[in-house]
């Protein structure tokens, strides 16, 4: 006798595609609000239920953790109004002139990507929305994939050749092997015209080097897309001391950065003469802890945090009474990732060692490590330093393993 499979719970899906893919981007737009948390009940509620219920409660606990919604923060918020304006703006210009960029620099783990990636969903979706889910700009008889976002990686060793690919990748558009530079210049500029795209996301710019000569004329390219007619988004890591301003001027009169012209300019049949290419510079910072202001908005961050968690024991005030807003502080040193990732692990513990509740006791065991951390680049600063590891404490008793879901094979089932 074979038992089926259990039905999969509803909270689990799939997230194998990458957002630097077209469909990967649309996938993770359309559900990026999808995910329902757990239900919040009480101790009681939950020893109440029988062992298969509390197991798949504490899975969609466990998944509630591990998808923490992103917190607006005062820093968030200035880079929010920036951002849009700008987008929006420059997707109703009609004049054939460069568009200005908007540089998000910051630290690592800061939350520049969600950041910037929500904006430019949100933008996206009230774009479709006006146009009825089709490219006004598309030409007669044609069937583009409409996509008026572009999301790209910029590519660890990155040369003009491979980030002209990179975009190409987003739109799945073919790349000969023996295409020169203005070929792919002109096939970018086509597929972002093509597919009605509105604003490019060149995430982890300071990948570039400025010492090295494909670099700098990779940065050289990336100044010529701004005249293809699209807000040109770049993310990056201490953005001012990387380089990449190197030939840039402050402007006083408007706070903008102005570019010298691209020499690629002309490879793609646009004016060549163009002067001016300007980038609003916008710093997400990590939170502060000197003036009350500042630890009143690090209170009401750890609030926001607190409503989003489900321990059986937990109550108002778990994180922001007491010490431990300032102890939470101390662990991450108000970079939003490296808090998230410790309360996420904290949770974890809270539920397998049964204490439900987060202590400065059961946190002191956790230490934060980012080594290995995927797709990031440690010499491009995209892995920031970690506070000094706390002196760790003997660990809560671990409750026992539930087995509930466990295959206990086929002699088992046929009993």
């Amino acid at each position: 006798m074979t038992h089926a499979k259990p039905p999969e719970p509803a909270f689990f899906s799939d997230t194998s595609l990458p957002r630097d893919q077209l469909a990967g981007w649309e996938l993770w737009r359309r559900t990026r609000n999808a995910f329902v948390p757990a239900p919040q009940i009480t101790l009681a509620a939950w020893t109440a239920m029988s062992p298969r219920a509390r197991a798949v409660h504490d899975l969609h606990r466990a998944a509630t953790h591990a998808n923490l919604p992103l917190l607006h923060t005062p820093m968030s918020r200035q880079v929010a109004r920036l951002l849009n304006a700008r987008i929006r703006t420059n997707a109703f210009k009609n004049k054939p002139t460069t568009r200005a960029g908007v540089m998000i620099t910051g630290g690592g783990y800061q939350g520049k990507t969600e950041t910037a990636c929500e904006i430019a969903a949100a933008f996206e979706d009230s774009w479709r929305a006006l146009h009825e889910n089709l490219n006004p700009d598309s030409a007669p008889g044609t069937r583009d994939l409409y996509a008026p976002v572009a999301y790209v990686q910029t590519p660890v060793t990155a040369k003009p050749k491979s980030t002209c690919k990179a975009i190409l990748s987003f739109y799945g558009a073919p790349t000969p092997k023996r295409a020169d530079l203005p070929d792919l210049i002109r096939q970018v500029a086509a597929s972002l015209h093509d597919h009605g795209t509105k604003a490019l996301i060149l995430d982890d710019i300071t990948r570039l080097r400025m010492h090295r000569a494909d670099d700098q004329d990779t940065l050289d390219l990336i100044r010529a897309f701004m005249s293809m007619h699209v807000t040109l988004i770049l993310i990056g890591v201490d953005i001012p001391g990387s380089g990449l301003l190197r030939e840039g001027r402050p402007d006083p009169a408007t706070g903008q950065t102005v570019m010298p012209p691209s020499k690629h300019a002309i490879a793609h049949g646009l004016e060549a003469t163009q002067t001016e290419r300007r980038f609003d510079l916008v710093e997400l910072d990590r939170f502060r802890y000197d003036t009350p202001a500042q630890i009143a908005a690090w209170t009401t961050h750890l609030r926001g945090l607190e409503d989003q968690l489900r321990l059986l024991n937990t109550k108002p005030g778990m994180l922001t009474e007491g010490r431990m807003p300032e102890y939470l502080f101390e662990r991450s040193h108000g970079v939003v990732g490296l808090l998230e990732r410790l309360i996420e692990d904290g949770c974890q513990e809270a539920i397998d060692t049964g204490t439900e509740l987060l202590t400065e006791t059961l946190l002191d065991g956790l230490p934060l490590s980012l080594a290995g951390a995927p797709g990031r680049d440690p010499g491009a600063g995209e892995v920031p330093a970690l506070p000094a590891a706390r002196p760790a404490k003997k660990a809560p008793r671990r409750r026992p393993r539930n087995t509930v879901f466990d295959d206990h094979g086929p002699a088992a089932a046929s009993q």
